[in-house]
Parts: C-alpha cells; sequence; structure tokens
C-alpha cells in the first residue's frame, strides 16, 4: 500500500501545471498586491471625509456585501458568456472602481465606488475558479488550487507593505497604482489566454453546464458548501476583524494584532503547497475534515489564552488548519462539476457561501463577545468550524485514482449517494 502511495506521488508530481493556469497564478499574485495596496488605507481615506468609525468601517464591510449580492448574477454570466469574457470584465471593473475611488469628492461617491468594486470582485472570481476547473488535469486539482491560494495570500502579504510606502505619497495614490495593476493583469490574460484553449477538445457537442440542483444532490458538493462558510467565517471573517481587537486585550501594544495576522498568514502559507499534493494523492476528504478539526480547536481555545506567547502560538496553528483546507475543498467542487461542463451556479454559489461566512462571522461573533467575553465567542468560532466536518463524513471521495498516463482523461460526475 506504501509503495503504490508513493508511486501514485510520484506520477502526480510528473504532471505539469498547464501554462494558460501559470497565468491566472500570476494574474492573482498581481490582483493581490493591488488589493493589499490599498487595505490599510482605506479606514483612513474613509475618515478623510470627516465621518466616524462605523462609516469608515461600513467602507470595508460594502465591498464584501456587494460582492455576496452580485454572485448569482455572476454565476450565470459565467454560464452565458464564458469565463474569459466576465474575467476580463470583471477586472476592468474593479480597475474602474478603484481609478475612481482615488478621485472621489464625497464619502457617498466613495461608497458607490467600492460597492461596483465588489460586483467586478466577484466577476473575476466566480470566472477564475470556472476556469481552473476547466483547464486543471484532474489529478492535480489540488497543487493547482494550492498554487493559486499561494500567489493570492503572498501577493495580499506583500501588498500592504507597498501600500503603506505609496500612502506616504497621498492617500488617493494606492487605488491609482491598484488600478493601474488590475489593468496590467488583465492585458496579460487577454493576450495569453485565447478563448479556442478554454473550450473542451472533444469532438462530440458541448456538455450541458452543470446545474446547481445536480450539485447539490452529490453529498460531497453539500460537504464543500458548509466547509465553505467554516472557512470564511473562521478565516476570512472573525481572525481578519476579532483576532486584532482580542490581541490588544491579551497586550496592549499595537504590534501585537500585526505578528498574530502575520503568523496565522505565514502558518497558511507553509501548508499550501504541501496540502495541495497531499489532496491530490491521499484524497481531498481527508485533507478538509483535518483542516476543519484544527481550525475548529485552535480558534475555539484562542480565547482562552491570556498569555501572549500561546496567542501567537495559536494563531500560526489556525492558520495551518486554512492551508489544509482550501486546496481540498476547491478541488472537491472542481471533481464534482468536471473538466468537460461549465458550472457557474454551481461555483456562485460556493463562493457565496463562503462569503456569507466571513460576513456573518465577524458580526455575530462581536456581538457574543461583547456581551459575555472573548472567550465564548471564540468558542462559536470553533463550533461552527467543529460542526462542518460532519457532512464530511457522510460525503464520498471525489479523488479520481486513476492509472499512470491517464491524467487528462475526461473525468465523470461523482454520483449521489
Amino acid at each position: 500500500m506504501a509503495e503504490k502511495s508513493r508511486a501514485r506521488s510520484a506520477e502526480v508530481a510528473r504532471v505539469p501545471i498547464p501554462a494558460e493556469i501559470k497565468v491566472l497564478v500570476a494574474s492573482a499574485f498581481v490582483i493581490a498586491i493591488g488589493f493589499g495596496l490599498v487595505s490599510p488605507v482605506l479606514p483612513a481615506y474613509a475618515r478623510s471625509f470627516d465621518v466616524g468609525v462605523a462609516a469608515a468601517s461600513f467602507v470595508v464591510s460594502i465591498f464584501a456585501m456587494f460582492r455576496l449580492a452580485f454572485a448569482p448574477v455572476g454565476g450565470a454570466l459565467v454560464k452565458r458568456l464564458g469565463e474569459r469574457p466576465v474575467y476580463l470584465t470583471g477586472l476592468t471593473l474593479v480597475a474602474a472602481s478603484s481609478l475612481a475611488t482615488a478621485f472621489a469628492q464625497s464619502y457617498y461617491q466613495l461608497l458607490i465606488f467600492r460597492g461596483l468594486g465588489g460586483i467586478g470582485s466577484t466577476m473575476f472570481t466566480i470566472s477564475a475558479m470556472a476556469l481552473l476547473v476547466r483547464l486543471a488535469p484532474p489529478t492535480i486539482r489540488g497543487r493547482v488550487s494550492s498554487a493559486y491560494a499561494s500567489s493570492f495570500l503572498i501577493g495580499g502579504m506583500v501588498g500592504p507593505l507597498v501600500g503603506g510606502a505609496l500612502a506616504g505619497f497621498g492617500l488617493r495614490v494606492p487605488f491609482v497604482a491598484y488600478a493601474v495593476a488590475l489593468m496590467a493583469a488583465a492585458a496579460v490574460v487577454g493576450i495569453r489566454l485565447s478563448g479556442a484553449r478554454l473550450r473542451p477538445t472533444g469532438s462530440g457537442p458541448p456538455a450541458p453546464p452543470m446545474l446547481l440542483r445536480e450539485a447539490l444532490a452529490i453529498p460531497a458538493y453539500r460537504a464543500a458548501l458548509g466547509s465553505a462558510f467554516a472557512n470564511g467565517w473562521c478565516n476570512f471573517g472573525v481572525r481578519v476583524a476579532v483576532i486584532p481587537q482580542f490581541a490588544l486585550v491579551v497586550r496592549d501594544d499595537t504590534w501585537v494584532a500585526g505578528v498574530a495576522l502575520a503568523l496565522a498568514a505565514l502558518g497558511t502559507a507553509a501548508t499550501l503547497q504541501v496540502a495541495g499534493r497531499l489532496a491530490d494523492t491521499l484524497g481531498r476528504r481527508p485533507l478538509v475534515i483535518v483542516g476543519l478539526l484544527a481550525t475548529g480547536l485552535t480558534l475555539g481555545l484562542i480565547g482562552l489564552s491570556g498569555n501572549l506567547v500561546v496567542l501567537l502560538l495559536l494563531s500560526a496553528l489556525s492558520g495551518l488548519g486554512a492551508g489544509l483546507v482550501n486546496p481540498g475543498n476547491q478541488a472537491t467542487v472542481a471533481d464534482v462539476i468536471g473538466a468537460e461542463r461549465s458550472g457557474g451556479t454551481v461555483l456562485s454559489t460556493f463562493q457565496m457561501a463562503q462569503d456569507a461566512g466571513a460576513i456573518l462571522g465577524p458580526v455575530l461573533v462581536g456581538v457574543v463577545a461583547d456581551q459575555v467575553g472573548f472567550g465564548w465567542a471564540f468558542a462559536v468560532t470553533g463550533l461552527v468550524s467543529l460542526l462542518a466536518v460532519l457532512p464530511w463524513l457522510v460525503a464520498q471521495e471525489t479523488l479520481q485514482r486513476e492509472a499512470p498516463g491517464a491524467a487528462s482523461a475526461p473525468d465523470p460526475l461523482p454520483t449521489s449517494e
């Protein structure tokens, strides 16, 4: 059994990542750097319009709210127009939004422009996921997902450093730089990815798009929706919005919150590449289960840590859990859809589940923290992650254990249990 596993690992490692996917990974890196450029200065820029803390915070939230609201439309557009046009339109819309934000004359203009950017963001996010599903060989979907996620993560870590430096030339400058970066990414993708290469190569008629009800009939997809919600709640919501506030309770130094978030990001980055390969050899299901358990236990206990060292250690370990969840979860959705079909609505629903968790998590956990303290607030967060494990216990494994040399064979739709 061990020899068979090693042979499969070696075979998977030899399958190259297609050049088109490398273009998407590079584009994701540029996009993430650009987003990081504006993230540290956006609240201060909003406050420059003489508004309070709550109004400045809402400028940050409205981007995610528009992403969530527009996701069903984005999925329908991918289904109707194709991945590449929607991807390029989304990037262009976010670029225009960022440039308009740089020249906003009032708080309400700023709010509208940021909201429009959320629409463009969900367009290119869903279409990028659809492109990865279509272009990634089935046996390396975990590796492709981890490469794509790593590019976003590393770009997101570099971006704020550059953005902070650019802010010295004025709060509007990072938004102009973000717009330029997005247009550069759109130009590269537009030139390097032709529509012909994004369509199935089979000689027969194209397979019909997967309907949402078809995907919901598959236990693995339902489990992926649950873990996407939990991942958004824990890692994109509570980690970013609540852990920095708790860090100041543990030690009233501004650097503590930044170090806690940086260690979590480093934990995720260190895990992603290994997790991607494991998802392609051991399977998607065990990686997601272990990741959810790790996330639930570490974030569930973090509210009880009154010691700085314990807080930082648990932050890093929670990042490891996130790095395990992402590749297996996204590869599962790709397995469900298959390379020969499109699934705009299926992908947009998956994205909506994650965005909903990211929006609801900080709000509800914040209410719990205000009422009964951070200990209970993080316990609720841990429970959300642990509950997401339950659907995976009855879901089937979607990884195809193909014979060597069959990596590019069409993959069948997984059947419902």
